[in-house]
């Protein structure tokens, strides 16, 4: 085995499970005017080894919670246990936990070296294994001839490299994200997410990952938390929840969701039947959500599910917008006061349309979801 190889060994060995058993946390309103419910009574498990990614609008109590994990805030009730022990009281630097900032949180007057070792020498390791195991992670995240350089001559994926690495040379047995790549430019952004899921997977470290940015969660994690005032409103692989989302709320926010309001008439086996205006639909995957005969729902489907027509039976509509984005064109239609978005990929070998246009809208029927029509803002 490899020296490298044996350095990645080590990282695996060290990893360990998070779970959170109804973390709450509480905060007083200025004045003591009352309080605010900012983690609602949440349970989480995250197995050794996987990259959970929380995720949720601005406020939902995500970066509570990684605050929480990391000691950074104290829970108003609840435990927090990391590889089997409840650290819901104990300090920061106790916890077996590191954490790697939005900021990067460098130390300026720092060469990159000491930079990374510097955790080790608080730590008061012999100098020979501080010397050891700085060299092995500056060449595992790439930054081999740069020690010496301080991090106002790096870019900021460098920078974002050495953050990363500082965090790692200490063997954590969690590693926690705060929004790590909001800083960089989107396409530099795209390369460091994936080149953090790759050298995720190969420590098999055991991370916590926020961010507000839906498409980064989708593409780095093994599960997917969905926050929205403190609760948790639903949690899965990212293609589970794109696919099957449990409310219009998870739909909306997990990419793009149509929505158009009906009755439900009843279940035909796995199949389930919705009343949209004159028209019936049999929808073959529904979804699990549980709707009484007779009640308001909604048909949800993504704005690729669907296609326009003039020749094929559909929903009927009138072009208002188009726009066109080279790989795809996107249509805005009307149809019986609900505004549809539909993207037409690889436009040239479709028929166009344009404004005012009246077109049938065809969904694919395997890809609609039925849904409680709850207000969006709503659960």
């Amino acid at each position: 085995m490899s020296e490298m190889s044996e350095e990645i060994r080590r990282f695996s060995k060290k990893s360990s499970g998070v779970t959170l058993r109804n973390i709450t946390k509480i905060f007083p309103t200025p004045e003591g005017r009352g309080e605010t419910v900012a983690v609602n009574h949440i349970d989480l498990d995250i197995a050794d080894g996987q990259l959970v990614t929380l995720l949720g609008p601005s406020g939902c109590g995500k970066t509570t919670t990684l605050r929480m994990i990391s000691g950074f805030e104290y829970p108003t009730a609840g435990q927090i246990f990391i590889g089997g022990r409840d650290v819901a009281n104990v300090p920061p630097n106790k916890r077996g936990i590191s954490m790697v900032f939005q900021s990067y949180a460098l130390f300026p007057h720092l060469s990159i070296w000491e930079n990374i070792a510097y955790g080790l020498k608080v730590q008061r390791l012999p100098k020979t294994e501080v010397l050891a195991r700085t060299g092995k992670v500056i060449e595992l995240m790439q930054l081999t001839g740069m020690e010496r350089r301080f991090p106002n001559q790096l870019s900021g994926g460098q920078q974002q490299r050495v953050a990363l690495a500082r965090a790692i040379v200490i063997e954590p047995q969690v590693l926690l994200f705060d929004e790590p790549l909001s800083n960089l430019d989107a396409k530099l952004r795209e390369h460091m997410r994936d080149e953090l899921r790759a050298l995720q997977k190969r420590l098999g470290i055991t991370s916590l990952y926020v961010t507000h940015d839906q498409m980064e969660a989708m593409a780095i994690s093994d599960l997917v938390v969905i926050m929205k005032d403190g609760d948790l409103m639903q949690i899965g692989a990212p293609k589970e929840i794109y696919e099957y989302p449990a409310s219009k709320f998870v739909a909306n926010f997990i990419g793009k969701a149509n929505f158009i309001p009906g009755v439900y008439e009843g279940k035909e086996g796995a199949a389930a039947r919705v009343r949209v205006g004159g028209q019936s639909f049999k929808i073959p995957n529904p979804g699990k959500t549980q709707i009484e005969e007779g009640g308001t729902c909604c048909l949800a489907f993504r704005p690729e599910s669907v296609k326009l027509s003039k020749g094929e039976a559909g929903i009927p509509g009138t072009v208002k917008r188009v726009t066109f984005l080279g790989s795809n064109v996107e249509y805005e239609l009307e149809t019986d006061g609900v505004s549809l978005v539909i993207e037409i990929y690889n436009p040239q070998l479709f028929t166009s349309y344009g404004e005012g246009e009246k077109v049938n809208a065809v969904l694919d029927i395997e890809c609609v979801r039925v849904l409680p029509d709850t207000p969006l803002d709503g659960n």
